[in-house]
């Protein structure tokens, strides 16, 4: 619970009452490697706040090839977001790519918070905006930058992910192929 507590102060202020009611909310799980948070076609109903581990989310085409759009490393939030906004099916996978220990609370229990606590849902907005701001960001390095460069900010933006996780979730993120992503690590390392 610290590192919730610590993760939602860098959101904004909010007071003890507000903090209280909203962490009785949320209940202790776990997903062990392998295991998935959403899957597609599934309908949103939770939310979840990664304390540790790696999660990835992904896409799956009708080849069934996958395209890896983020990844979660705790302390953050995780959850069909667009599906719990719109009410359709999720379109996105979120499987642990590590054992992960979560706290999980129903989304409609968090909205009924809002009205009462607008401190909440101020915490909601400004996490909204926060993941509308690095899905930009993430989209503008995939058309505007050479993989060269997008790697070189996965391992800013990721420090320490390469030892965790195979190289192929790597070069899915990239946008480019295991034998790419092999060649721009030889490179890096032989400047």
């Amino acid at each position: 619970m610290e590192d919730f507590k610590k993760f939602f102060d860098g959101l904004t202020e909010v007071s003890d009452q507000s903090w209280s009611k909203f962490t009785a909310l949320f209940k202790p799980d776990q997903l062990v490697k392998g295991e998935y948070f959403i899957s597609e076609g599934q309908l949103a109903k939770n939310i979840g706040f990664l304390s540790s581990g790696v999660i990835r989310a992904f896409y799956r085409n009708s080849e069934g090839e996958e395209y890896n759009k983020h990844f979660f490393i705790g302390p953050c939030f995780i959850g069909g977001y667009a599906s719990l906004i719109t009410q359709k099916p999720n379109q996105i996978n979120q499987q642990a790519l590590t054992s992960c220990e979560l706290l999980v609370a129903k989304y409609a229990d968090i909205l009924s918070l809002y009205q009462e606590h607008q401190d909440l849902e101020r915490a909601g907005r400004v996490l909204a905006e926060q993941f509308f701001v690095q899905k930009e960001t993430r989209e503008i390095q995939l058309v505007l930058m050479d993989a060269d460069k997008r790697y070189e900010i996965f391992r800013e933006e990721f420090p320490g992910l390469e030892q965790l996780i195979p190289q192929y979730h790597i070069a899915s993120f990239l946008g480019i192929t295991p034998t790419q992503l092999s060649r721009i690590r030889k490179k890096m390392s032989s400047k």
